[in-house]
């Protein structure tokens, strides 16, 4: 065999370059550990299979939206389905007010849904409904979150963390995390570090009747899978009531990872407006907004606050998530996920302590974040910042080539990218990727 023949990855990698920015269809597909995307041909359960015939167990899961696997048969049945009744788009079916019903029946803020197609426009919606209910402008968000990709969440949302001593504490020195995003924006947008109690109270002392919302990942799993402390939740519920501000849970990635009302059926903590997407269409482009019925009937036609949009409510992804909805919802569902997920963590940690890895596994459910060469409790970005970036190349760059799938995504974040596994995955796939990051870590040490 030629050695300096090109893999069809490599070949698929130069003829798409020609066509697409970077070779890829979006930024976040570029694998950072080896510079550049792998191309794959299938998925099935909890393997994916690439064009040059690698299987690998997959730990991205399409970035968190395949939570029942990939291929899974009834998202397939109810694609099928959609098939069959023609392709119809912009009209509704009794389908739509079907899933409704059980959204409403699964998540503990939904009164009244609303439809989007993905977590970028459902936060953005959010938000404008919130400024239409209170009638205020500025929008009091937490460092390292991330809420999609419109211009008003484009502040502290990843990159460099602020500086050590809080040179205008309670705020975080605003940065931009995009170029075209317009300065005066930030008039708007005001930012503290996570799990601070005394931050969150003085920003309301001093700007509550200008705040419209305030917004959070209950879980930043964005930003490190930074939980909450015990209480800040309460805590900044009860603080958003106080200055008469609407509470948002941006749960697009938490949504359904440990348990199916999300981060705030686990934690028992009932936002004003929600937004999930990701896993609850199985795979399938799509994403809501949830939340109390005298909000959300602020939305046209019934009030002013404008959303809607062709593909909102189309029966692909509808379908799909009232099959992935009955999935998540039958007794038992998530004994197994949160079984695997105490075998997977712990055999982690008891590997990177046998081979002398500095590293901490942080993870809630189905959902964690590997931090490595952090000393201490990691509880907001400052924290998860701190970590080696290189060992964690080298990491998930030698799990990759023993069929492991880590996506690392380049951020500024020590390795501390998130990761996933499906409701599909098995003890034995568990079992069987604690025996290749044995190896992996065997090399790397060796190294």
């Amino acid at each position: 065999m030629n050695q300096n023949a090109l893999t069809n990855n490599q070949l698929l990698f130069e003829k798409a370059k020609q066509y697409l920015v970077a070779g890829v269809s979006g930024s976040a597909r570029i694998h950072h550990a080896i510079g550049k995307p792998i191309y794959f041909v299938s998925g099935e359960g909890s393997r994916l299979y690439d064009v040059d015939g690698r299987e690998f167990i997959d730990y991205n899961i399409s970035h968190g939206s395949s939570f029942l696997g990939h291929n899974h048969p009834k998202i397939k049945q109810a694609i099928e389905k959609a098939l069959s009744l023609g392709i119809i788009c912009s009209y509704e079916t009794e389908y739509q007010c079907q899933l409704a019903e059980l959204i409403c029946k699964t998540i503990p803020s939904a009164e009244l849904v609303r439809y989007a197609n993905a977590g970028t426009e459902a936060t953005l919606a959010a938000i404008r409904l919130a400024r239409t209910v209170t009638g205020r402008q500025k929008l009091l968000k937490f460092e390292g979150h991330f809420h999609g990709l419109h211009d008003y969440v484009m502040w502290n949302n990843g990159g460099a963390a602020h500086d050590d001593d809080y040179p205008t504490y309670p705020y975080v020195p605003l940065q931009v995390g995009s170029g075209g995003v317009p300065p005066q924006i930030s008039e708007f947008v005001i930012v503290i570090p996570w799990n601070d109690p005394l931050a969150l109270e003085q920003a309301l002392q001093e700007h509550g009747d200008e705040i419209a919302a305030i917004i959070c990942e209950p879980i930043s799993y964005n930003g490190g899978c930074l939980t909450p402390k015990p209480g800040f939740l309460e805590f900044l519920r009860n603080q958003a009531t106080k200055a008469g501000v609407l509470l948002i849970f941006d749960e697009i990635l938490s949504g359904f990872r440990m348990a199916a009302g999300g981060a705030q059926e686990y934690y028992q903590v009932t936002p004003d407006i929600s937004t999930f997407g990701k896993a609850i269409s199985a795979g399938v482009p799509f994403a809501i907004i949830v939340g109390k019925r005298e909000y959300m009937e602020k939305f046209s036609p019934l009030g002013p606050a404008v959303h809607s949009g062709t593909f909102s409510g189309h029966l692909f992804p509808v379908l799909a998530a009232i099959a992935s909805l009955e999935e998540i919802t039958k007794p038992g569902f998530y004994d197994p996920i949160l079984e695997n997920a105490e075998c997977l963590f712990q055999g982690m940690r008891s590997l990177f302590a046998r081979f002398g890895i500095d590293a901490q596994v942080k993870g809630v459910g189905s959902c964690f974040v590997l931090h490595f060469g952090v000393e201490g409790e990691i509880w907001d970005y400052k924290d998860a910042c701190r970590g080696n970036r290189a060992l964690y190349r080298k990491f998930s760059l030698a799990c990759l080539e023993r069929g492991v799938y880590f996506q690392t995504y380049g951020a500024n974040i020590g390795g501390a990218d998130h990761h996933q596994f499906s409701a599909v995955h098995t003890s034995t796939d568990i079992e069987e990727t604690l025996n290749r990051i044995e190896s992996a870590l065997n090399d790397i040490t060796e190294a």
